[in-house]
């Protein structure tokens, strides 16, 4: 029954429409600006749904319980009540009022007897007063300087309680630097502590990234202990969060010097120096400069047998964070700097079959992209082939990644058996293309089996990101790379078409789908009769629109371009400025369908319009490939009030359109 009445009164209020929505728990920032609270650990890409433990500090912090939800850590049972429940009726009004009431009243007692009651009683009624939404900051301020008072020097001892440890967080969150510094300073020595504690684990989190003056000095606690953090529940999203959102390059190496072994603990002297912080951001290669021999085999070892046991312990989820990543980047590049060649190739192969399962979880992290990447660019065949078939359940969601959209553009770069790299990766992305042009990362990825590292849709710092593994590529496949990429293009090409086909009238209306449609039209290879027909219907539509929410095609910039482009029958270049054709597309064609589905009161219609350029551009088509009898009957179609509206109109294009027209008729 207690617990029944509890949980009753928790309920938030409802309405017809359904529950009352929980308000943001921050201000958001102004539109393109980041704050760095707004920054987010990067989700493995195998992570299907959102996990709503995976970043929980907010959650957390964000529960607005009322009263009853403070202290109330213990169940209270019928038999320790003053009050016998046996013949009370549950529709007893009166009955259930005095059982609530007895119940409170042993909570009051239990609460009382607990250490620093009193102490807890005041900052609660003081916390509520700080986290009110409403306050001006100057009376905010005032109240989280009352909470200080009340809570200082104590705070070691409350903060592993769930609600002290609430109460704490909101005088970091609401308080000044000053205020901040205090409570990182009292809380020194105790962090390891706080990291595996599930409620005051948010509190480090919060000190380590409003802190930086003690960033340092938290890390640091957590030395000769990280590895068995980041197997631990609660201290694991700890680390992975300094790691990856807060840490400089210094002290992210703080972090990673416990992968290194306990002998470059012991023997590497830190003063704290420039030139130390400067030896240590070198990482583990720093570390390897001045040993030879045994000493740097035992090193590398020590690193190995470290990364082994992460990769040991998946289901403790340490092997999705950044930190593991770079580490064992570091340990890659190491591997790569040993001058013995078969003690080269024994290390990396142990290091690969420990964590070839569990590629995936890596992928989305910029070390971890670039560890697979590295992996299929040295691995032999069967090792590629491995590593296929652990991403391809997951291609549609890497598409869509920054860094792991990366790793699949190199296997399709490496792999020469384009007939796996079909089957496992191109058929995935080709048949989620109508999803993945809706995202800059998921046309890209469509792009990349057309065009790839064309510099239309890939930035330089892109390409020069691609072509890291180029060299090793070089050595380790022996296909040539133009016959690669066209096999690529050629299994892409079926599916494209049929989604032009099927989709292509209606991407094609979207500022970025008009793009892909674009490139699948001019580079797919095959019959594009069918796509080219539907990607015209659409223009046979009433001219102008009756309907203003859906504007005809060729009054929508991107879509209008489209069909220019398509005429032309490749894109414009502003280093020739010339057009470069394509050799996979016909514009001529193009052209000729045009004339015969969109018709001549369609084209005149566009042409008094904003259509001017892309007639233009179809007359010129006429008059360089077009037969006699298309530019007779084109011909006929621009005479008298014609030109004679294009000639009063002030629309755009029109004076390029009536030369065509007087170049057509000469």
């Amino acid at each position: 029954m207690a617990a029944t009445q509890k949980s009753s009164k928790k309920r938030p209020a409802t309405t017809q429409s359904g529950p009352t929505p929980k308000k943001a728990h921050l201000t958001k920032p102004a539109k393109g600006k980041e704050t760095v609270a707004d920054k987010k650990r990067s989700r493995p890409v195998t992570l299907a749904v959102q996990d709503e433990n995976y970043d929980s500090e907010e959650d957390f912090e964000g529960f607005d319980g009322g009263e009853d939800d403070m202290g109330l850590d213990v169940e209270v049972r019928a038999d320790e009540m003053d009050v016998d429940l046996s013949n009370t009726s549950p529709k007893d009004p009166n009955a259930s009022r005095e059982s609530h009431k007895a119940q409170r009243a042993i909570q009051a007692t239990r609460r009382a007897q607990k250490p620093h009651s009193n102490l807890l009683t005041s900052a609660k009624s003081i916390w509520t007063l700080v986290r009110q939404k409403n306050n001006p900051p100057s009376e905010r301020q005032k109240h989280v300087t009352e909470l200080i008072d009340v809570i200082r020097s104590k705070i070691k001892d409350i903060v592993l309680k769930h609600d002290a440890s609430r109460i704490v967080q909101s005088a970091v969150k609401y308080g000044g630097q000053k205020e901040r510094d205090e409570i990182a300073k009292e809380l020194e020595g105790s962090y390891k502590e706080l990291a595996q504690n599930k409620y005051s684990k948010f509190l480090v989190t919060k000190l380590i990234r409003l802190c930086p003056n003690h960033r340092a000095s938290i890390l640091l606690e957590f030395q000769s202990s990280v590895l068995r953090l980041l197997l631990h529940r609660e201290a694991s999203s700890v680390l992975a969060d300094a790691f990856e959102l807060y840490a400089n390059a210094y002290e992210r190496t703080i972090l990673l010097r416990d992968f290194y072994g306990k002998e470059t603990t012991l023997f590497s002297v830190t003063t704290g120096s420039d030139e130390d912080k400067e030896r240590a951001k070198k990482g583990l290669r720093g570390v390897l400069e001045s040993l030879e021999g045994e000493r740097r085999k035992r090193v590398m070892g020590a690193v190995r047998e470290n990364l082994v046991t992460i990769f040991n312990n998946p289901d403790k989820g340490a092997v999705t964070h950044a930190i593991v990543h770079r580490a064992l980047w570091e340990y890659l590049l190491a591997v790569n700097d040993t001058p013995d060649e078969i003690e080269r190739e024994k290390q990396r192969r142990e290091i690969f079959e420990s964590c070839h399962d569990v590629l995936a979880e890596m992928v989305h992290t910029k070390d971890g992209s670039r560890v697979v990447r590295e992996f299929i660019a040295q691995g032999s065949a069967k090792d590629r082939k491995h590593i296929v078939k652990v991403l391809k359940p997951h291609v549609e969601r890497m598409c869509t990644d920054d860094e792991a959209q990366l790793v699949l553009f190199t296997a399709l770069d490496v792999i020469d058996d384009t007939k796996l790299t079909s089957k496992s990766l191109v058929s995935s992305i080709t048949t989620a293309a109508p999803t993945l042009t809706t995202t800059p990362q998921g046309r890209r990825a469509l792009f990349h089996l057309l065009v790839p590292r064309t510099r239309r849709h890939f930035t330089p710092a892109q390409i020069a990101t691609l072509t890291e593994t180029d060299e090793v590529r070089a050595r380790t496949s022996k296909k040539d790379t133009s016959i690669r990429e066209d096999e690529v293009r050629k299994a892409a090409s079926e599916g494209l078409l049929e989604f032009v086909k099927d989709e292509g009238a209606r991407v094609g209306r979207e500022t970025g789908g008009s793009l892909v449609v674009a490139e699948i039209m001019l580079y797919a290879e095959g019959d594009k009769s069918v796509a080219t027909e539907a990607l015209l219907q659409p223009l046979t539509s009433p001219y102008p629109s009756s309907d203003p929410s859906t504007p005809h095609p060729i009054d929508l910039p991107h879509t209008s371009r489209l069909y220019k482009t398509l005429l032309q029958g490749g894109h414009f270049s502003h280093t020739t400025h010339t057009v470069t054709r394509s050799p996979s597309f016909s514009p001529s064609a193009f052209a000729s369908a045009f004339i015969t589905i969109v018709g001549e009161e369609r084209t005149v219609a566009l042409a008094r319009g904003d259509g001017a350029f892309v007639v233009a551009e179809l007359l010129e088509r006429m008059i360089e490939e077009g037969s006699d009898s298309e530019k007779e009957a084109v011909k006929g179609w621009f005479k008298g009030g014609v030109i004679s509206d294009l000639k009063g109109g002030e629309g755009k294009g029109r004076k390029v359109l009536l030369e065509k027209i007087a170049k057509l008729a000469c």
